[in-house]
């Protein structure tokens, strides 16, 4: 996870980087380059490809579920005890949206949209999070 615009040199990304040998602050200026689109440090996974002559390859990845969520919810964290507190809400709209948004990701990009959006609302309800307009079809129940 490095935060999008803002990959420096430094121990979170040397742990990663300096094992293989690979330069970090080559790493860093094209990540900052490929996300600079995006709002500053929004955490954004990244897949890295290393090879044997010390160049690399890599793909960002949209954030994860659960920063959209709480995003959305508007809390700083999930409830404690999730099926047993709710903390925040997010509606079916939003659902939808995130859905779109985790739809990008090459990995996720042959699954249905219907199948994606009960995903990201199971997800909710595991952070404690209600989804208002989700029957329990919808929902996956």
């Amino acid at each position: 996870m490095v935060g999008a615009g803002n990959a420096k040199p430094g121990p979170a990304i040397g742990q990663a980087l300096g094992p293989l040998g690979l330069n970090m602050a080559e790493f860093c200026k094209l990540f900052n380059d490929r996300t600079k689109d995006y709002q500053k440090d929004i955490p954004l996974p990244v897949v890295l490809s290393a090879f044997s002559n010390r160049t690399f390859d890599f793909d960002v990845k949209t954030p994860p579920t659960s920063w959209y969520l709480k995003k959305c919810a508007g809390v700083d964290k999930g409830a404690s005890q999730p099926g047993h507190s709710i903390v925040g809400a997010v509606n079916v709209k939003q659902v939808y949206e995130i859905a779109l948004a985790k739809q990008r990701d090459a990995n996720l990009k042959d699954i249905g949209l219907k199948q994606l959006c009960r995903t990201v609302a199971a997800q909710a309800g595991s952070m404690g999070l209600a989804v208002e307009g989700f029957d329990g079809v919808a929902a996956g129940k």
